[in-house]
């Protein structure tokens, strides 16, 4: 689910340039809640930003008795500062789209980006293209050195 997936977004947002993509394999990738509420939640409201969400919140019931959705909402955008693509095993490119992130196929994704040809930190594709891998986001709080 995303709500385990975007651990991928707020641990390394601080490493992340403005205007820059974070692109997320996600092969496993079913449902973007962890549960039936948070999931249609996540559908229905979209990733769309902190100052949004909290208007949303004082609007809508239904987000406002599930607080742990609408946080999830706030930490699962990037603010409009970066763009957020999720290459997803099983939902398609209109749910992706649909909660406001963009869509790679997963099979080009991972041709194009394949962990098993990465190393963690900054690499340098055949075509010139270079990223930054981290293979389990999880792990730590990702930021730029020059920021502290």
């Amino acid at each position: 689910s995303t709500w385990l997936g975007n651990k991928a977004i707020y641990r390394t947002r601080m490493a992340i340039a403005d205007d820059g993509e974070l692109i997320i394999l996600a092969p496993g990738l079913k449902q973007f809640g962890e549960d039936m509420v948070i999931d249609a939640l996540i559908r229905k409201y979209g990733y769309v930003g902190s100052k949004r969400v909290l208007e949303l919140v004082d609007k809508e019931e239904d987000l406002k008795n599930n607080l742990s959705a609408a946080a999830h909402l706030i930490h699962g955008s990037s603010e409009g500062r970066f763009k957020i693509t999720y290459a997803p095993g099983h939902l398609s490119k209109e749910e992706i789209e649909q909660v406001n992130f963009s869509y790679l196929p997963l099979e080009e994704a991972m041709e194009r980006y394949n962990p098993a040809h990465l190393k963690d930190g900054l690499n340098t594709l055949e075509n010139g293209e270079e990223l930054f891998f981290i293979s389990n986001p999880a792990l730590g709080l990702w930021a730029l050195k020059e920021k502290f």
